[in-house]
């Protein structure tokens, strides 16, 4: 199966994959179909269809059906149907950054920062436990910009933006009293239970060899790969920190990791050494996900 994984793609190779997912979405909703939930729906589906695209831009997956068969059995494993609002637009945000921030035109870059902070306050006002993105986009101009303090502007001025006219549209509707429970600092209570996790050490443990094997080969890797991987693990590590964070037993929040965990995984299994390791590697992936999807779906744990 990893062999027949490890062919190239195409483009038309996506539409069969977003086709799934969209069966995938169609399933879990149609028993609790309304307005509502049919709108948190469908801006999960754009969301995590548009992650099929970031693959193309980020360029390390070498072109083959690996990364997007992980992606898309890690969204079926994480997916619980009814997803929260909030998850949904970061889904969604998240996707726009990763198209912004990757982009090969160096020029689109440096003029996407203010739109790249109005999405980011976007995000926090959906989700305000998203707050990591934030740092996660700072570093990311202190470590790429030439120009750090005008870019730095150009993204502080985007949620800005966004900031003033979210006040004033509620202002305008009479809400003029601050909710303390939108201040996510005072909620931060990590997790004391992982049972329901146990089924996905087998990937965690996977994705902590493959960081290890990465660093070991750092010097072997190209100037434009060590840039890009780098960028995914500070990525991986803000949405790591309000998954540890805030998650508890909303565990669609590992839905935020799907994206990441995809090319950090296949890029560990086109790398080991021997052929039968990288079969077992993708089985046991593929059976942690069913288990942990029976388990959370039935209630097992």
């Amino acid at each position: 199966m990893f062999k027949l994984l490890s062919k190239e793609s195409n483009i038309f190779s996506i539409p069969v994959y977003i086709g799934f997912l969209l069966l995938v979405v169609v399933i879990f909703n149609i028993l609790n179909f309304n307005t509502y939930e049919a709108i948190i729906a469908g801006i999960t589906f754009l969301g995590i269809a548009l992650g099929y695209f970031c693959f193309h831009s980020i360029a390390l997956n070498y072109q083959t059906h690996l990364p997007l068969f992980l992606y898309t059995f890690f969204i079926f494993g994480l997916y619980p149907g009814n997803l929260d609002i909030g998850i949904a637009v970061s889904l969604l945000t998240n996707s726009f950054l990763l198209l912004l921030l990757t982009s090969a035109d160096e020029d689109v870059r440096k003029k996407s920062y203010v739109l790249v902070g109005a999405i980011v306050a976007l995000n926090f006002i959906f989700l305000p436990t998203t707050w990591p993105m934030a740092l996660f986009v700072i570093v990311h101009v202190i470590a790429t910009s030439q120009k750090i303090s005008l870019n730095l502007f150009r993204f502080l001025l985007g949620m800005v933006m966004i900031a003033f006219s979210y006040f004033s549209i509620m202002f305008f509707f009479r809400f003029t009293t601050w909710n303390i429970d939108y201040f996510p600092f005072g909620k931060m209570r990590p997790m004391t239970d992982y049972t329901d996790l146990l089924p996905l050490l087998p990937v965690l443990l996977m994705l902590i060899y493959a960081v290890y094997d990465h660093f070991k080969n750092y010097n072997k890797k190209s100037p434009i790969s060590r840039y890009k991987y780098t960028f995914l693990l500070v990525f991986s590590l803000a949405q790591l920190v309000t998954i540890i964070l805030y998650m508890n037993k909303n565990y669609e929040y590992l839905l935020l990791l799907a994206f990441p965990s995809s090319i950090i995984l296949s890029r560990m299994m086109r790398f080991l050494p021997k052929y039968w390791m990288q079969e077992v590697s993708l089985w046991l992936i593929i059976m942690s996900m069913i288990a942990f999807k029976a388990g959370t779906y039935f209630n097992l744990f």
